[in-house]
C-alpha cells in the first residue's frame, strides 16, 4: 500500500478509534501532516468522526485552504492544526477533542498533572489556552489562524492544551501517539478527579515522568493501536503509516 493511501486509513481508523474510546463524539478531529509535502495536512471533511471513510479525507494548505473539496464542508476549526505544523516541525499529527473528563480542568484553575505511569504520556504540564485573553467574548472556537497560533504559542513545545470552555489539544510524532496521548489524556483526568475526591493525590515527580517517556516507544503504543482497532472493528496495520 502506497504511504498516503495507508496514512489515510490510519486516519480512518483514528477517527473511530478516538469515537469508541470516549474521546471524540459527534464533534472533535484529527489530523496528519502529509507525508509527501510538510506544508500541506490531511484531514477528514465535516463529519462526526464515527463516521468517516477514505473518502472523507481531504488534504489542506497550512493556512486551511482546502485542495480539490468537490463540495465538501471543511471543519471550522482546521486552523488549530494547520498552525500547529506551521509553529512545530516535529509534529506530524494533531487531535482536537472535547474529551468530558477534561472539561472541568480547563475552568477551575485545577491543572491536569499526570497521576499514574500511562497518564505519563501528557507530559509535565498541561497549559490552559483562554481564548478571552486575547480575542475576547468568541463563540470559543478557532475560527482563524490567528488564534490557532495563538493557541499554537500556549501550547508551546509540549504534547497537549486545554482549552477553557471548549476542549483540548494533542499533538504527537504521528497518528498513534497522538492518539495515544488524547486516550490518556482522557484517562488521567478521570482518574485525578476520583483520587481528589478521596484526599490528597500524590502525582508523578518530574523524573518519573521522563522514565515512563523512555520507555513508551512504539512497542506499547502499537500494542494498544491492536486492541483499539479490534474494539472499533477496524484493520490492524503491524507498520506505523
Amino acid at each position: 500500500m502506497a504511504k498516503l493511501d495507508q496514512l489515510i486509513e490510519e486516519l480512518v481508523t483514528a477517527n473511530r478509534i478516538l469515537a469508541r474510546e470516549g474521546v471524540v463524539d459527534s464533534f472533535g478531529h484529527v489530523s496528519a501532516r502529509h507525508p509527501d509535502n510538510p506544508q500541506h495536512y490531511l484531514l477528514s471533511r465535516s463529519r462526526a468522526p464515527d463516521c468517516i471513510e477514505v473518502g472523507d479525507i481531504m488534504e489542506f494548505t497550512l493556512d486551511g485552504t482546502p485542495l480539490d473539496p468537490r463540495g465538501r464542508a471543511s471543519y471550522l476549526e482546521r486552523f488549530i492544526h494547520g498552525a500547529l505544523y506551521e509553529a512545530r516541525p516535529d509534529i506530524m499529527s494533531v487531535v482536537h477533542n472535547h474529551s468530558e473528563s477534561v472539561i472541568p480542568f480547563g475552568v477551575t484553575g485545577q491543572k491536569i498533572k499526570p497521576i499514574f505511569h500511562m497518564g505519563a504520556s501528557i507530559g509535565h504540564e498541561v497549559p490552559v489556552w483562554d481564548s478571552h485573553d486575547h480575542f475576547g467574548d468568541t463563540a470559543l472556537l478557532v475560527e482563524n489562524m490567528d488564534m490557532g497560533r495563538d493557541l499554537a504559542k500556549r501550547m508551546g513545545a509540549g504534547a497537549t492544551a486545554l482549552m477553557r470552555g471548549h476542549g483540548a489539544t494533542v499533538a504527537g510524532r504521528n497518528v498513534r501517539q497522538a492518539v495515544y496521548i488524547s486516550v490518556y489524556l482522557e484517562v488521567n483526568a478521570r482518574l485525578q478527579k476520583q483520587a481528589m475526591d478521596m484526599g490528597n493525590v500524590k502525582f508523578l515527580t518530574a523524573g518519573e515522568v521522563d522514565k515512563v517517556a523512555e520507555r513508551t516507544g512504539p512497542y506499547g503504543i502499537n500494542r494498544a493501536w491492536e486492541n483499539w482497532c479490534r474494539r472499533a472493528g477496524r484493520p490492524f496495520q503491524a507498520e506505523q503509516g
